[in-house]
């Protein structure tokens, strides 16, 4: 099967797949739980579904592409920007009398679900694309499998927010810290960094963390502001 001597082979490597996924995605399962939680609770279930499943499809195709996606400059640079921009505005629900589209309409979550798990799971990539060692059907199998280990962290996590909602502030700041570790990270100036500016190593990634929050709830104090002076108004 897929080119192995035996079954038990095949099978070990799909959990291996399954397991990298599951070990490197707990950051995955908290945007998934920050996308959701505040969508009503007949569309929390789907939404994370649909969510997981658009992320499996889409992993597929971005591991079976690793080789190309390595040479593409700045790769992981941009998406630490747009990870950044996706935690600020998931963390403005908290300061908002409504929250934002993208976290209280189900495809809006779903559209932040796939991007902030895509983006984040660059670094993952040659991990499983290493394990799957070029069998793209294996892959899709060691996925699919790890699909109900995400689901159920993600629903635990979203239950957790909503009984404790500082654990959104310190999820945002999670999305921050990933999103500071991919721009260091990036490998067109990641040697440049180790030899003249170690210490942005774990600068960068606290300072992403505190910028994703203090944006976060100023530009939502902010739009509370505004919408109590339009009421107020009329």
């Amino acid at each position: 099967m897929f080119g192995f001597n035996t079954g038990w082979e095949f099978l070990g490597v799909v959990l291996q797949i399954a397991l990298i996924n599951v070990v490197l995605s707990g950051d995955n399962a908290v945007v998934i739980a920050l996308a959701c939680r505040s969508l009503p609770p007949r569309q929390q279930k789907l939404a994370l579904t649909l969510g997981a499943i658009g992320l499996v499809v889409l992993m597929t195709i971005i591991t079976a592409c690793a080789a190309y996606l390595l040479t593409l400059p700045y790769l992981e640079l941009i998406g630490s920007l747009i990870l950044l921009w996706i935690g600020v505005k998931l963390l403005l629900s908290e300061e908002e009398a409504s929250s934002v589209a993208e976290s209280k309409h189900l495809i809006g979550a779903v559209k932040t679900i796939i991007v902030a798990d895509i983006v984040m799971s660059l670094d993952n990539v040659l991990g499983m694309a290493g394990a799957a060692e070029g069998h793209l059907g294996m892959l899709v199998v060691g996925l699919l499998i790890s699909i109900p280990l995400i689901l159920f962290c993600s629903a635990v996590i979203m239950k957790l927010m909503q009984r404790f909602p500082i654990l959104v502030t310190v999820g945002g700041a999670l999305l921050g810290y990933v999103a500071g570790e991919m721009a260091v990270g990036d490998p067109r100036i990641r040697g440049w960094i180790v030899h003249h500016a170690p210490y942005l190593n774990a600068a960068v990634p606290v300072a992403a963390a505190v910028l994703v929050v203090s944006l976060g709830k100023a530009l939502g104090r902010r739009r509370v502001q505004a919408a109590e002076g339009h009421t107020g108004a009329e």
